[in-house]
């Protein structure tokens, strides 16, 4: 049996009966506490996370960034450390044994550490068109880190400290259909739209991690923000998938891969620029602020 680590793995859930079990069972391995926060789920979600021991909250859901922020805040949380995962993603075998391995000499030294996310699609590891490795912070000091406030794409902030990165794999492999999946991204688009319009207009105030910093995530940021949004909208999304599929190398990954970058890296950037257009006409025709279009028409109160 694995010697558990002091480390409490939160977990945020809606509707993932099909996924929680594969998930804790990774986790439970290494962590002493293991905490669900449910956006109140309708499925069996609540009864399997007890069953598989973890201990369950349940809050009203905003963003991503809130709900685990509000974990933060007002769960009691034993751990030293803090894992972040998705209902969706699980630890590898590998990783588990690196982490059992090192974290002892980790702990010592470092306040966060950087793990590969890996995407699986359909049965299909995405290995190319720039998606793997994909380097999170997802597993920190308690009391170093927060998560910035956004509606889309937020990461963890550290207060203080140094990080390092571990070299194996957590994987990210939703078992649900298409028709969910688009359905998942029709909402990321919306509030991707938020994030593009805000940083265009200021719609609420603006919390970022440090952008100087030299990890990918820093880097990636700095692309998006000073390149792909100054390129004219829809173009970019052309580009953006070119770059992906041809210079990346993402008709490597088969048709599971085809299918993977056309809908993320085409479709889905498509998307979020035709819904930036529909909320700036909304904002004209109706003589309102984009703020009041947003809160009216899709719901979202800034």
């Amino acid at each position: 049996m694995n010697k558990k680590l002091p480390i409490t793995a939160i977990i945020l859930t809606f509707n993932e009966d099909i996924h929680i079990e594969r998930c804790i069972e990774s986790v439970k391995q290494i962590s002493t506490q293991i905490l669900i926060i449910d956006s109140y789920s309708t499925d069996k979600t609540l009864a399997i996370s007890e069953k598989c021991g973890a201990s369950v909250f349940q809050n009203k859901f905003i963003n991503q960034a809130n709900q685990f922020q509000w974990a933060l805040d007002n769960c009691h949380i034993n751990g030293d450390w803090i894992l972040r995962l998705d209902a969706d993603e699980y630890l590898t075998p590998e990783l588990i044994e690196e982490l059992l391995a090192k974290f002892t000499t980790i702990q010592d030294n470092f306040t966060g550490i950087y793990l590969n996310r890996r995407v699986h699609f359909m049965d299909k590891w995405i290995k190319h068109g720039g998606y793997y490795p994909i380097k999170l912070l997802r597993l920190w000091k308690k009391g170093v880190g927060s998560i910035e406030q956004k509606w889309m794409d937020e990461h963890v902030k550290l207060a203080y400290g140094n990080t390092t990165e571990l070299k194996n794999d957590f994987v990210d492999d939703n078992l649900q259909n298409l028709s969910w999946w688009i359905q998942k991204h029709n909402n990321y688009a919306t509030r991707e739209a938020i994030e593009y319009l805000n940083e265009k207009y200021n719609l609420f105030e603006k919390d970022s991690i440090a952008l100087d910093s030299k990890t990918q995530e820093a880097s990636k940021r700095k692309i998006k923000e000073n390149v792909y949004n100054k390129i004219p909208l829809f173009f970019r999304a052309f580009l953006y998938f070119n770059y992906r599929f041809w210079f990346k190398f993402g008709f490597l990954d088969g048709k599971e891969g085809f299918i993977w970058h056309i809908l993320q890296g085409f479709w889905y950037r498509f998307l979020v620029d035709s819904k930036i257009v529909q909320i700036k006409y909304l904002a004209t025709k109706k003589n309102k602020t984009i703020a009041q279009i947003l809160s009216d028409d899709f719901g979202f109160n800034l």
